[in-house]
């Protein structure tokens, strides 16, 4: 999902997503959809199966890990 079809999403939830970066925002809505706002926070598993951005927080996470043990 890019960023504007994320500013769609916020839109359609009643989220203000003037002047809010990509991780804030999808953090916004995880809240909205009654989730923890843990998008990119580097979390390797993940309970969440239903949040709409499980699969690309957990491809995130994998970035993270690998970039922590070079």
């Amino acid at each position: 999902m890019n960023i504007e079809q994320i500013r769609q999403k916020a839109k359609e939830m009643g989220i203000n997503s003037e002047g809010v970066d990509k991780i804030t925002l999808i953090r916004s809505i995880q809240d909205a959809e009654g989730f923890q706002r843990c998008y990119g926070r580097g979390m390797f598993v993940c309970e969440n199966l239903n949040c709409l951005w499980r699969d690309l927080c957990l491809g995130i996470s994998q970035v993270i890990k690998f970039e922590v043990l070079e």
